[in-house]
């Protein structure tokens, strides 16, 4: 058995709004115990106070989550300024979960130190980790070099950074009853689990191949040669660098691409910088989409996910859908998980957030990858 249920709430009261999703909980649960659990939370709710209620009602869950830029549930659908929890019960599933500190001083140590600590309380072997790191003291690719390090080629990761509604000043992790920034937290899925995934953003390579040729991390200088602001302005004349128009970044086959989204640049050096790193002499393309083009990929992220699940019937959804997504799309944010659940012949528990960053393998579990932009959906089971 493998059970996941959920509540969420927009009261702008901490303790009434997890009063009302532990209520949503408890009644969906009819009496199934939840071993582990999953909370999203917007910015300016008492974060501790909610973390030690969900601890009073279910003591010693295994829990992990942190703070977002929007909400998303099968209860409220999409929602701002609120809170959603997901709880997993299972009597075949071993769900432990694990905690990384001071992830920025030495993130393959730190990420090391959270899987040892779920590895710990396990006697089976992790086959899937989800993970809600800190998103703004260090770098989303180096938490999953970390973590893919740590876990070996056999194990799945997904999910996504935290985030502070676009504030971009402090994010917040959740680790049991603690709250933290800098952290890594994680739970870990035993080899019974049943999942399958899709990855897609909506946007299209156009124009010419050209080849990253001198970069920092996820600060981009030179493009073919040149200053990375000529690449831009050779298509976008002289708009400047913007989330509208990121990078699709080719893998060494040159099969699939991944996006990075510009989120700043220098007129003096010519420089760009993005949300994540870029490969040195990584192949790209500048990449654009429309607001349908957006919508559809969320839909086909779910609908490939579906069509590859193992099982015979799943038992949740998580999603994980990027901030530039929501900003972009606007009002329009909504119809991604409505357009989803179009698509559902019978109810499936379901919960997400929009993050500062994706983590997803582009195809098979050895092409692990950090996104940005992207609607990433996992379907969980053991059925």
């Amino acid at each position: 058995m493998f059970k996941a249920v959920v509540g969420h709430s927009n009261d702008p009261d901490s303790l009434s709004a997890v009063e009302e999703v532990l209520q949503q909980c408890t009644n969906s649960l009819a009496g199934d115990k939840p071993k582990a659990g999953i909370i999203f939370a917007a910015i300016d709710f008492e974060h501790s106070l909610i973390l030690q209620q969900i601890n009073q009602a279910f003591p010693g869950i295994e829990l992990i989550g942190g703070t977002t830029d929007g909400e998303i549930s099968s209860v409220l659908e999409f929602q701002q300024d609120s809170i959603t929890l997901m709880l997993f019960c299972s009597d075949e599933v071993e769900i432990h979960a694990g905690v990384g500190r001071k992830v920025s001083g030495d993130p393959v140590t730190v990420t090391k130190q959270a899987v040892e600590q779920a590895k710990a309380k396990s006697i089976a072997a992790p086959k899937l980790c989800l993970t809600h790191p800190e998103s703004l003291t260090t770098s989303g690719v180096s938490i999953l070099n970390g973590l893919k390090l740590a876990l070996g080629q056999h194990v799945a990761i997904f999910g996504g950074l935290a985030a502070d509604q676009s504030r971009y000043q402090n994010t917040y992790q959740f680790f049991q009853t603690e709250v933290l920034s800098d952290s890594v937290p994680i739970l870990l899925f035993s080899d019974t689990i049943l999942f399958s995934h899709g990855v897609t953003s909506g946007w299209h390579p156009i124009g010419q191949i050209s080849k990253v040729t001198k970069v920092d991390k996820n600060i981009v200088y030179e493009i073919d040669d040149k200053p990375a602001l000529d690449f831009y302005h050779h298509y976008l004349d002289l708009l400047p660098p913007s989330i509208e128009y990121p990078l699709a970044v080719f893998d060494q086959n040159g099969d699939n691409f991944y996006i990075r989204a510009p989120i700043a640049y220098n007129q003096e050096s010519g420089s760009i910088t993005f949300f994540g790193d870029i490969p040195d002499q990584a192949v790209i393309k500048i990449a654009e989409a429309g607001y349908e083009d957006i919508l559809a990929a969320s839909k086909t992220s779910f609908m490939n996910a579906l069509d590859n699940y193992p099982g015979a019937e799943p038992s949740a959804i998580l999603f994980f859908s990027c901030v530039a997504r929501r900003q972009i799309l606007g009002t329009r944010a909504k119809e991604e998980y409505q357009n989803i659940k179009l698509c559902l012949t019978n109810y499936l528990p379901a919960c997400g957030f929009y993050s500062y960053g994706e983590i997803a393998p582009i195809e098979g579990i050895s092409q692990m990858q950090f996104h940005n932009e992207t609607f990433v959906t996992l379907i969980l089971g053991n059925r």
